[in-house]
């Protein structure tokens, strides 16, 4: 039986995703071992081993690190408490936040200045969220549980944010409500490009095949988006670190799979899992690769020195068909 592959393009690693790791690289080279870094770097387990490997230690409190030490603060962005710790421990810190993320942060910051009560659209405990809620006062809605907002008057102020890695289409469904009871809040959509752009390709993935792979960590939000949207397109979906976790039995007399990953998946995972299942072709689906690169930050290039970055990861589509 012929087995064809229908891989997204764009999938796997995002500009953020490829940052941070540059900065704990180049913070090692700079500094020595170990360099701290703080909650996993991106939430990827093999990522974070291979960091683990080159000399970084990973924890989850800022009080963790050894005073006078160096601690590379995660992607997914910090509340300003960690940096306070941070200045009382004596601590170095390279921040590899997200410049999206940090785009969040400063519009929490900015409405704040103007007066404007806010509210987050994010998931309750996801670390991006940890970050962003500490940075100014805001209401919390998370659209996977029951919510409403506090009975503020219709003269009431309001700017609405988001987490990055959202669904498109639940935090619409969210903003929509929000907008019935706050006609005139102002909607920052910050759902980030390459989330955006990877659902994208995941739902005319599902459109093609019969059952769709999603390669990352249980932990990450953009990854568990991605198997939302298959799900949500009626097409069964799986998300599976490697080829460890392929649990045969999805795939059996299946002619058609769809393989994505998200923004903090090595493309090696990828790989490994379509050899695993050695289609008698394989197929791009989706507008293509991003070219968007995230440049060191100038205080941090003072900091590290122009040290050698990684190549960022690189996808290069294995199709026999690159119109389809």
């Amino acid at each position: 039986m012929n087995v064809d592959v229908y891989i997204a393009s764009p999938r796997g690693f995002c500009a953020g995703v490829d940052l941070a790791v540059d900065i704990v690289d180049l913070a090692i080279q700079q500094y020595g071992k170990p360099v701290y870094v703080k909650h996993q770097i991106v939430h990827n387990p093999k990522v974070v081993a291979d960091v683990e490997s080159k000399g970084a230690i990973t924890v989850e409190q800022v009080s963790e690190v050894p005073e006078g030490a160096v601690v590379v603060f995660s992607a997914h962005g910090s509340p300003p408490s960690d940096y306070e710790t941070a200045a009382n421990r004596n601590l170095t810190v390279l921040d590899a936040t997200c410049p999206l993320v940090t785009r969040v942060h400063n519009e929490a910051k900015k409405y704040t200045r103007e007066g404007k009560k806010i509210v987050l659209v994010g998931h309750g405990g996801h670390q991006e969220v940890i970050g962003t809620t500490g940075q100014a006062e805001m209401e919390l809605v998370d659209e996977r549980q029951e919510w409403q907002l506090p009975n503020w008057g219709k003269e009431t102020e309001v700017a609405v944010l988001t987490q990055t890695t959202l669904s498109v289409h639940d935090t619409a469904v969210a903003v929509e409500k929000i907008r019935q009871k706050h006609p005139d809040a102002v909607i920052r959509n910050d759902i980030c490009y390459a989330t955006t752009n990877r659902q994208s390709a995941a739902t005319e993935l599902a459109d093609q095949t019969e059952v769709v792979l999603v390669i990352g960590a249980q932990n990450s939000s953009n990854c568990n988006r991605l198997k939302d949207v298959a799900i949500n397109k009626g097409v069964p979906a799986y998300l599976i670190n490697g080829p460890e976790e392929l649990d045969p039995s999805w795939i059996e007399g299946v002619t058609k799979i769809g393989i994505t990953s998200g923004a903090s998946t090595p493309e090696a995972q990828v790989q490994a899992v379509i050899e695993s299942i050695a289609p008698n072709n394989i197929f791009r689906v989706g507008p293509g690769e991003e070219k968007t690169i995230f440049a060191i930050p100038r205080n941090l290039r003072e900091m590290v020195g122009e040290g050698k970055r990684r190549n960022p990861e690189t996808k290069k589509d294995m199709t026999t068909d690159e119109n389809n």
